[in-house]
């Protein structure tokens, strides 16, 4: 049995150009807002426990987010670890995500 790649790192720009196809999952917690389009909120450190609120296809694509980047990179290393082949990463999270421009919904 191989073993999935990597999640990757993407910058905003990136993020944005791939998340119309994937399931784009919150994994920051609390609650201080989420990207438009976001398809679940799970927190970080439940990935595991919550696994069956994601799709059982492991092939398909997801994106995660947090605030800032580390809780997300986190919950996509978990992803990986739960055979999931095709994470993205957003590099700097919401943060980054708003210096670039780009709208966060409150909560």
């Amino acid at each position: 049995m191989s073993v999935p790649p990597p999640a990757r790192l993407l910058n905003p720009a990136a993020f944005a150009a791939e998340t119309g196809d994937r399931v784009v999952v919150n994994v920051h917690v609390p609650d201080e807002g989420e990207l438009p389009g976001t398809d679940a909120t799970i927190p970080f450190d439940r990935i595991r426990e919550q696994v069956a609120e994601l799709p059982a296809d492991r092939a398909t694509p997801l994106a995660v987010y947090c605030r800032t980047g580390w809780m997300s990179s986190i919950a996509a290393d978990t992803l990986v670890g739960l055979r999931y082949t095709d994470v993205v990463d957003l590099a700097g999270g919401m943060v980054a995500w708003l210096a670039a421009g780009r709208p966060v919904e409150e909560p």
